[in-house]
């Protein structure tokens, strides 16, 4: 960036749900202009810009890649294809923010952090989560001691399958994304990188995992459950389904107290610190902050960092990101997911 007041052009690479998502959300950033998007076809590729008044658009991720015009990609693919993508536009000389989870596994997401450092470009893993400003004040509320020491971790996040894009007679087909092992199907880096980024949030990275899963017969995870645990004694339970809603809610207990957030945990509305001998407070979304569930917190991030000069963001470190790989590569190695091309 080259001064403070020129907008941060935006290329997006991929044109499904989560890019649109993110594209309605960037569009109302007024220092953010979406200048060219691209797909595997031209056709999605020009749909998508009419949708969005984006000027250009490719239909191979290399046009993109190499567009000059673009100072950061948006990277939307699903996460099989995160490598691949965001190694391309960083070999290109482009900025990336990649979705996650950030890759497919641990190597793929060192050899990322690994071309972003060799080209001096800036990386972030699309963690919207870490960048919500009520997450952001549960982390403050942790770190400033207001429950002690934090013992316990609790977390989940469960869809009901059935009632995802593309399910057919109450089920997911198994040519779905989320059971094709080929994508990377499975609960676990789908939603489950969710409450695993929760609790590392908090703890960092355990140094004991268990898991244990359901799988289906493609040989991806249909639900898996968790405990992580780290040296000092706290342990966090998380779990994660693709055949079953739960409350998508999280808890932190301290030795002096306890933060609810009793729904949407990774976009909360609210959150209740119970101190012990007090009266619980309760933390409300800011409404100047914007819709809870808005990705424009991560696009303002990236924003701030690029102006500043900085090659990652200290709300989602690059060194969280691995140690959140590596601890789904665990987890995965315990629940016995492998997919096509790994070892």
């Amino acid at each position: 960036m080259t001064g403070e007041r020129e907008r941060v052009r935006w290329g997006i690479l991929a044109t499904g749900g989560i890019a649109a998502a993110f594209t309605t959300d960037l569009v109302d950033l007024p220092d953010a202009e979406v200048v060219a998007v691209a797909s595997r076809t031209e056709a999605s590729a020009k749909a998508f810009a009419e949708r969005f008044g984006i000027p250009k658009a490719y239909g191979d991720w290399a046009s993109l890649a190499e567009d000059t015009d673009v100072d950061v990609v948006y990277v939307a693919t699903p996460h099989a294809a995160h490598r691949a993508a965001a190694g391309m536009c960083l070999e290109a000389g482009r900025h990336v923010l990649c979705e996650k989870a950030f890759t497919l596994n641990t190597r793929e997401a060192e050899e990322l952090v690994a071309l972003a450092k060799a080209h001096d470009r800036f990386l972030m893993e699309a963690m919207w989560m870490y960048c919500n400003p009520l997450v952001r004040r549960l982390k403050a509320i942790v770190d400033d001691g207001a429950i002690g020491e934090v013992r316990t971790v609790q977390a989940d996040f469960g869809i009901s399958g059935h009632l995802l894009p593309g399910a057919r007679n109450g089920a997911l087909p198994a040519s779905h994304r989320l059971r094709d092992p080929a994508q990377g199907g499975g609960a676990l880096l789908d939603i489950g990188v969710y409450p695993v980024s929760f609790a590392q949030l908090l703890l960092g990275e355990p140094s004991d995992i268990t898991a244990r899963a359901v799988l289906s017969e493609e040989g991806v995870d249909l639900q898996t459950a968790a405990v992580l645990s780290w040296e000092n004694g706290a342990l966090a339970s998380v779990h994660c389904s693709i055949n079953g809603g739960t409350p998508v809610a999280a808890s932190v207990t301290g030795s002096q107290g306890r933060i609810d957030i009793p729904d949407g945990f990774f976009f909360p509305n609210r959150l209740v610190l119970h101190r012990d001998g007090r009266e619980p407070e309760e933390f409300t979304a800011d409404p100047a902050h914007g819709p809870r569930n808005s990705l424009s917190h991560e696009a303002a991030e990236v924003t701030r960092a690029l102006r500043a000069g900085e090659t990652e963001s200290p709300l989602v470190p690059l060194d969280g990101s691995l140690a959140v790989m590596r601890t789904l590569d665990a987890i995965r190695d315990r629940i016995g997911v492998r997919y096509p091309g790994e070892a």
